[in-house]
C-alpha cells in the first residue's frame, strides 16, 4: 500500500482568476476538496511541497491528508493542472474520503524475475501493452504497484489479467474482457528472417 502522505492547507476565502494568481505569486497552488456527500472546501497549499509530493512517483495513488482548520481530511488526489510551458502545478483537486469507501485509480505494473523467465533470456522482447491497471480498491488498500513475475514464460507467450493474482481489497475495473498486459516477442532479427522467408515462399517463380 502506498504511504498516506501529509500536506498543510489554509482556507481560501476569495476565488477567481485574479486571487488565484495571487496565491501562485505567494508560492501557493489553488486547491479544492470535494466529494463525501459536503459541500467543496476551497484551500492553497504550498507549492514547493506539492511538488517534492509529485516527486514521489506515486502522489495520484496515495491517501493524502489535508491539515486544513485543526482537521485533518483523508482525501485521494484526483487531478493536478500543470502550466503548458513551465510545468509548475497551477491546481489541484482532491477527493474527500469516508470511512470505508472506494476508488477508482490507476496503478502502475512492475515485472519481476525477468532473469528467469526462458523467453527473454534467448532474447525475446518483453512487450508492456499496459503500464498501469484500472483498479477499484479499498480506500485504505490502495497499492503502490502491482508486481507480475514473468518465472517461466517462453517467446509467445502472453500475460492477461485473469494471471494475475491481485491484492486483497483490489478488483479490476474492466470486467468485459480478458485484457493482454504484455507478451513476450521474438528479438527483431529473428522476427526479420521469419518474414523475409514467408515472402520468398509465397513469391511466384517467374
Amino acid at each position: 500500500m502506498s504511504d498516506t502522505l501529509n500536506l498543510p492547507a489554509e482556507t481560501r476565502e476569495r476565488a477567481g482568476k485574479g486571487a488565484s494568481r495571487a496565491l501562485r505569486r505567494e508560492g501557493r497552488v489553488p486547491a479544492v476538496v470535494y466529494g463525501g456527500k459536503e459541500e467543496p472546501l476551497a484551500i492553497h497549499v504550498e507549492e514547493k511541497l506539492l511538488i517534492k509530493q509529485l516527486g514521489t512517483g506515486h502522489f495520484l495513488n496515495s491517501i493524502v491528508e489535508i491539515e486544513v482548520g485543526g482537521k485533518k481530511l483523508r482525501t485521494l488526489p484526483k487531478d493536478v493542472a500543470f502550466h503548458p510551458v513551465t510545468d509548475r502545478p497551477l491546481h489541484a483537486d482532491f477527493l474527500r474520503l469516508s470511512k470505508d469507501s472506494t476508488v477508482h485509480v490507476n496503478v502502475p505494473v512492475l515485472f519481476i524475475n525477468e532473469e528467469d523467465s526462458p523467453g527473454l533470456k534467448r532474447g525475446g522482447v518483453l512487450n508492456i501493452v499496459r503500464h498501469e491497471l484500472e483498479l477499484i480498491c479499498d480506500a485504505d488498500k490502495m497499492p503502490e504497484d502491482i508486481q507480475i513475475d514473468v518465472t517461466g514464460l517462453d517467446i509467445g507467450d502472453s500475460i492477461h489479467i485473469s494471471n494475475v493474482t491481485l491484492p486483497t481489497g483490489s478488483v479490476s475495473a474492466i470486467t468485459d474482457r480478458d485484457f493482454t498486459i504484455a507478451t513476450i516477442i521474438a528479438p527483431s532479427g529473428l522476427r526479420s528472417e521469419t518474414g523475409d522467408n514467408a515472402t520468398t515462399e509465397a513469391a511466384p517463380e517467374e
